[in-house]
């Protein structure tokens, strides 16, 4: 596995490095050795799935907020998507910027993201598959959420018409 930085504290890109022959491929996408090196999170209390039929759907932008605060890795497993995160971290150089990279099927990269941070995706492909590697167990009463077109983020989405879910078109926009 490769970590980049992303420019964003914490956050890291993850390249896998699969081994391929004539079956397919065989590629490490977690050591917890190799994370704890780079002093990364290591124990993941929940691993969630998120399947989405079309193409342009948009979830997103979340986190959780205190004792509930969670670390995410994250991987595109079937299709393609668009994933972006917010650093939300008042202390940080980095507040209110976002990054954004594909993840796919194809690529095999996955997203560390760091507590402080929302998180959302926009699946460049029908029928869409995205893994999660979670830090902690969902708390309902942590959770938080910002718009996923707030104008204090300026996030650049690739497809402009998206297919969202009432509750997150409800959610506020960002308030410093």
């Amino acid at each position: 596995m490769l970590f980049k930085e992303t420019g964003l504290g914490g956050v890291y890109l993850i390249e896998t490095k699969p081994a391929q022959d004539q079956r397919g491929y065989f590629a490490r996408v977690f050591c917890r050795e190799e994370f704890e090196k780079l002093g990364l999170e290591s124990e993941y209390a929940q691993n969630s799935i998120s399947y989405n039929r079309q193409k342009g759907t948009l979830r997103g932008m979340h986190y959780q907020v205190e004792s509930a605060a969670e670390v995410k890795l994250v991987q595109c497993v079937r299709g393609s998507i668009f994933d972006v995160i917010v650093d939300l971290r008042p202390e940080s150089e980095t507040y209110c910027g976002w990054y954004g990279v594909e993840l796919s099927a194809d690529n095999n990269s996955l997203l560390y993201v760091p507590e402080g941070f929302a998180h959302g995706f926009q699946t460049l492909s029908d029928h869409t598959t995205v893994y999660y590697m979670i830090s902690r167990a969902y708390a309902p009463e942590y959770a938080r959420g910002v718009r996923w077109n707030d104008p204090a983020f300026g996030i650049k989405w690739p497809l402009t018409d998206p297919v969202i879910s009432e509750k997150d078109r409800q959610l506020p926009d960002y308030r410093r």
